[in-house]
């Protein structure tokens, strides 16, 4: 017993020898790794005299910053305390950025001696806890800039900040806690020209508050609680934003005194009536869009309405209201107007017939209406581009309304009930109103309409697109798409050879393509997917098809020639779920597989092949695939000869044999 515990203890001994030979170099290497300093980051980047010393982990600037900087970036670090040994003792700084810190702390007037800061941001730190010991930063002798969001400040701390601050013109205090704007809020910044409290929760701003700020041209006040606007007097304010609050009546004082507001920002609110602007005003930009308006004309008597003029207005948006209508009235003052968006409303006609109205209008949306009447008068809207008319289900119309049109570029006409006027003239001639009266009632003519290049005409019921329905048309693009059992004539595009562009034919059930595309010699881009088409027509070299599209069609084969006429101008060709045949197509797979033609859909481009039970991806198939094919329904087809060529000479000797019995009979008797 006692030899055994003996060798068991040497044993013991020896292995515990053994195992800290092993481990000693770990916890050497622990040891030493405990004591080393923390890895190593880069030293600040130094750009001239700008240091850039952002995502660091510093809690102040370095030491050995270079004399005379004067940017300093100290942003997304670890800084708590702002002080001046916080900031080397630098005090020439021009620029000073400290946002997204934990600054809980500033020392008191610590930017007075910075005679050449214009720009600080202490924006995303913990200014909040700062404010509550209720001290000032002191004076911010020449700051211009000055941005305090996102601090987790309420109402009255800013003050704190903005006690002392001569110079200040930009200020932001957006993304804070701040509920109400007080009179003497910024009574400490009188030079403020731009102030942003955007993304606050502010419920009531006291008579005065801006008041005394003479020089004050951009205010946002956008995303709080604002629920009205009575008395609005900041003659010199050029841009108002008010949007997304909770507004019901913005009402402007009535003065002789003209407005500088240019730019007002009323959307996302709660308006039922239109603001009651000012009557001498320089406005240009005005946004009511998404509000609960019904009525232009409801916010005051006619008589103060009539004395509101627009004249300087160029951009207008009342889109997602409860507009029923637009009276032509609203529009006399509107000389200036370029672009107006009326979508998303209740409208259900609009007319322009007084002679001279909305002479500069450039943009008209009128899309996602109920409209069910549209007229243009001689003489109007000359300047009008583009007009968005999709999503109202239009059925009639005057055949000439887009001829009124000169400047018509862009016509939006998708998810109606339109048709097309029948032109059945040889030569591509001026419309005739008598002949308007031969075709279906309600049907548009979209013949000689001069400057319009794009046309979007897809769903809309159509039924059959008549020959030359664009003669005189210079269409660059043509969307028919969507319209199921479309019937276009052999010569429904004529007229389009030198202009059409872009061709677009998608969901029509079209099983064969039956318009001559070949003398459209500037089409560069088809769209064909989702049809039932079986074959393509044949195509020549003069073609010039850039992309194609033939996604989702029922195509078995290609023709060869078709797609080597491609193969020069061709580069984007998108060609899956078609039941190609692989042995049948190996002519178009070689012409893909050694040509500079993207199929971005290559991996849903399969072919079928009958060694095999599922379709094969084109990427995977080899010539040797369908040799293998071939020589096997070869050999079959000479076995089915011979075996015919065996029964034919069997029936051949059962014939002869038959004649030669008949001889012999004929000889006995």
């Amino acid at each position: 017993m006692v030899r055994t515990y003996c060798q068991n203890s040497h044993q013991l001994k020896v292995s515990t020898m053994a195992a800290f030979q092993l481990l000693f170099p770990l916890l050497v290497s622990c040891v030493v790794a405990s004591a080393s300093p923390p890895r190593h980051l880069p030293p600040c980047q130094v750009v001239q005299m700008d240091a850039f010393c952002s995502d660091r982990s510093l809690r102040g600037a370095p030491v050995n910053l270079p004399h005379g900087v004067q940017m300093l970036d100290l942003s997304r670090n670890q800084v708590q305390k702002l002080t001046q040994e916080t900031l080397a003792n630098h005090t020439g700084f021009h620029r000073l950025n400290l946002h997204s810190n934990k600054i809980h702390f500033i020392q008191p007037d610590l930017f007075k001696d910075m005679t050449d800061l214009k720009v600080l941001d202490l924006s995303r730190n913990h200014l909040n806890v700062y404010a509550l010991s209720k001290i000032s930063i002191g004076r911010l002798t020449a700051v211009e800039s000055l941005d305090l969001s996102s601090n987790g400040l309420y109402t009255g701390m800013s003050d704190y900040f903005l006690a002392d601050s001569p110079s200040l013109a930009n200020l932001s205090l957006s993304g804070n806690s701040i509920t109400k704007i007080a009179q003497n809020t910024f009574s400490g910044a009188s030079s403020l020209k731009k102030i942003s409290l955007h993304n606050n929760v502010i419920l009531e701003i006291e008579d005065g508050a801006f008041e005394s700020l003479h020089h004050l041209t951009e205010l946002d006040l956008s995303k709080n609680s604002i629920a009205c606007i009575t008395d609005f007097n900041l003659y010199n304010l050029k841009v108002l934003n008010l949007s997304k609050n909770s507004i019901e009546l913005f009402q402007s004082r009535q003065s002789a005194h003209p407005y500088n507001l240019l730019y007002l920002d009323l959307s996302e609110n709660k308006m039922p009536y239109f603001p009651f602007l000012p009557s001498a005003n320089m406005l240009e930009y005005l946004d009511v869009s998404r509000n609960r308006l019904q009525s232009i004309n409801v916010s005051g008597s006619h008589e103060e309405r009539r004395k509101v003029m627009l004249h300087n207005l160029r951009y207008l948006d009342m889109s997602y209201n409860q507009l029923k209508s637009t009276p032509e009235s609203f529009f006399s003052c509107l000389v200036s107007l370029e672009v107006l968006n009326v979508s998303n409303n209740c409208i259900d006609s609009f007319s322009i017939t007084f002679e001279g109205l909305l002479p500069k209008v450039k943009i008209i949306n009128l899309s996602d209406n109920s409209l069910q009447s549209l007229t243009f008068g001689e003489n109007n809207l000359q300047s009008l581009e583009q007009l968005f008319l999709q999503g109202n289900r239009l059925t009639t119309l005057d055949h000439q309304v887009f001829q009124r049109l000169p400047s018509i570029r862009y016509l939006y006409l998708q998810q109606n009930n339109l048709k097309i006027c029948n032109l059945e003239q040889k030569e591509y001639e001026p419309v005739l109103t008598d002949r308007n009266q031969q075709d279906p009632p309600g049907c548009v003519f979209f013949s000689s309409v001069c400057n319009l290049h794009f046309l979007y005409l897809s769903e809309n019921n159509l039924q059959t697109l008549p020959a030359n329905a664009f003669a005189n048309t210079p269409l660059e693009l043509l969307d028919l798409s969507l319209n199921p059992g479309l019937d276009m004539d052999r010569d429904s595009l004529s007229g389009l050879e030198d202009s059409l562009v872009h061709l677009l034919l998608r969901e029509n059930n079209i099983s064969r393509l039956n318009t001559d595309l070949s003398s459209l010699r500037s089409l560069r881009h088809v769209d064909l997917s989702t049809n039932q088409l079986t074959s393509l027509p044949m195509w020549n070299k003069q073609f010039s098809i850039e992309s194609l599209n033939l996604q989702n069609n029922k195509l078995v084969t290609l023709e060869y020639r078709t797609m080597l006429a491609l193969e020069h101008s061709l580069k984007t060709l998108y060609m899956g779920s078609n039941p190609l045949n692989c042995c049948s197509n190996l002519g178009f797979f070689h012409l893909v597989q050694r040509s500079a033609v993207d199929i971005p859909d290559i991996g849903t481009v399969t072919c079928v092949h009958e060694d095999f039970s599922e379709p094969v991806n084109i990427k995977k198939l080899t010539e040797a695939m369908c040799h293998r094919s071939g020589t096997s329904g070869y050999i079959t087809i000479v076995v089915l000869v011979l075996l015919a060529v065996m029964i034919v000479s069997g029936l051949l000797v059962k014939c002869c044999q038959s004649r030669k019995r008949k001889r012999n009979r004929s000889f006995n008797a």
